[in-house]
This record gives C-alpha cells, sequence and structure tokens, in this order.
C-alpha cells in the first residue's frame, strides 16, 4: 500500500511513519508533503498513491484548498488538532479523522477501515465486477452525419478529435473533416468509450490514436500533437486534467 503523507511539523510525520512501519510492514511512503501549492503540483507529475494521511492546518493555507486546485478521488484520513473541520473532511474522501497527538491503535483501526471499505483482494470478485461494467456499458460506435441531402454514417474509429467552435460541436475524422454534431461535450463524454476518448480541457475530447507527442507547457500543462493537425491551444490539456490525462495514457 503506497501511502502520501501530508504534513507541514517534520517530527508529527517522523511519527506517523513510525507508527505506519509497526501497523504494516508491507506499506510504501510515496511522498513527504508540507504545502497546498506543493501537493498540487506533486500530483501532475506522480503516480497516484492509495490513501492520504493529511493534516488540515498547512504551511500556506488550509488542505482543503488542494481539493480546489486538482480533482482527488484518493481516501484522506485526516489528521489535526482541530475538531472544527470534521464536516468539511466528510465531504472530500475522508476515511477517519484523527485528533494530534494521533493514538497508534486509532490510526491502525483507520487503516483497516480503508482496507475493509477500498481494497479488494478477491482476483475473481475483480474480473466479474470488470465483466459487469462492460457488459453494462455499450458505447456508442457510430455518428449519423448529415452533410446536405445526404448522410454519411462515421464510426468513432475515424474520429481525431470533438471540439467547440462559435458554440456550435464538430466532429473531425483522420482527413481533417469538420462535420456538425448535435450534442454537447458533456453528451458525447457519457457516449464515448473512455478507454478510448478524453476530454482534455472545456472545448476538446481527443481520440487517443490521434496523439502522436505530448510536450510540457507553460503552467503545469501538456500540449499535445494530434495527427496530421497543426499545433494549437485546443489540443493543450488543460491543468487540472493532466495528472488524470497522464493515468488514462500510461495504461
Amino acid at each position: 500500500m503506497n501511502i502520501l503523507i501530508v504534513e507541514n511539523e517534520k517530527p508529527a510525520a517522523e511519527r506517523i511513519i513510525r507508527m505506519l512501519g509497526k501497523t504494516d510492514r508491507t506499506i510504501t511512503i510515496s511522498g513527504i508533503l508540507e504545502t497546498v501549492e506543493g501537493t498540487a503540483n506533486w500530483f501532475q507529475t506522480n503516480p497516484r498513491p492509495d490513501l492520504i494521511l493529511m493534516d488540515i492546518q498547512l504551511d500556506d493555507g488550509l488542505c482543503f484548498e488542494i481539493f480546489d486546485i486538482i480533482n482527488i478521488e484518493i481516501p484522506v484520513i485526516f489528521t489535526t488538532a482541530y475538531d472544527e473541520y470534521t464536516l468539511k473532511a466528510f465531504k472530500v474522501n475522508s476515511v477517519d479523522y484523527l485528533l494530534k497527538p494521533i493514538d497508534e491503535k486509532l490510526l491502525k483501526a483507520a487503516l483497516e477501515k480503508f482496507k475493509k471499505l477500498y481494497t479488494q483482494t478477491d482476483p475473481f470478485k475483480r474480473d466479474f465486477k470488470q465483466l459487469l461494467y462492460e457488459f453494462r456499458n455499450q458505447y456508442k460506435s457510430r455518428f449519423l452525419i448529415r452533410i446536405g441531402e445526404k448522410y454519411r454514417s462515421v464510426t468513432t474509429r475515424e474520429v481525431s478529435h470533438f471540439h467547440i467552435s462559435e458554440r456550435n460541436v464538430f466532429l473531425t475524422d483522420f482527413n481533417g473533416k469538420d462535420y456538425g454534431v448535435d450534442s454537447s461535450l458533456e453528451e458525447l463524454q457519457g457516449m464515448l468509450d473512455p478507454r478510448k476518448f478524453f476530454r482534455i480541457n472545456r472545448e476538446c475530447i481527443v481520440n487517443i490514436d490521434a496523439i502522436t507527442l505530448m510536450h510540457s507547457y507553460s503552467s503545469s500543462r501538456l500540449q499535445l500533437t494530434i495527427k496530421d493537425r497543426e499545433k494549437s491551444d485546443l489540443f493543450v490539456v488543460s491543468r487540472e486534467k493532466v495528472a488524470d490525462f497522464k493515468k488514462w495514457i500510461d495504461r
């Protein structure tokens, strides 16, 4: 189990690590971070841990600001000297809320709670859940496009990306031709196979097969090179989606 520790007091962080080591020797510490900004930046370039142990009051603000900057769906055990943030903590993936000084037995109980709620060790059950998911999710494979008085059926395999231009939504195929579609990008997200398509910003959904290169870009973003298309701001992965995009494409 990989655990990220967000704690601005070094003695407290060291004490937590000692207790974790006594509780479960298989635990790996992914990192120790002290600030809101540092934590948000860390998630842009590092694999997601299984669990976060997070102090609430950090050097540059409250930890809840991290959840406003980036989308984090990882379970969190909050550790703090204050009990006034309980309600807010349980709105952001909280497994437990431990008051300092942390009691070793309570920490162990919180870890057991996390394992019970979030880990699945039975491989048969995992496979069954995956099969059930795939059975229930039949994604759109074709779009019927009207061209004047004629119609053309475009398969999703032919689609390079979907994008918004002048408030209209267009499908662009691998030949560079644009076709208007009636659905919004939000609606398309629900229709398309998430293993093949990813919404990189407010204006564009890309096909994984259309991406040829990725470049670091300003403000911790990524610039994509799309097959047979010129570089454009349309193909910039927004900052808050970079971590999820990397996870999506690195499968």
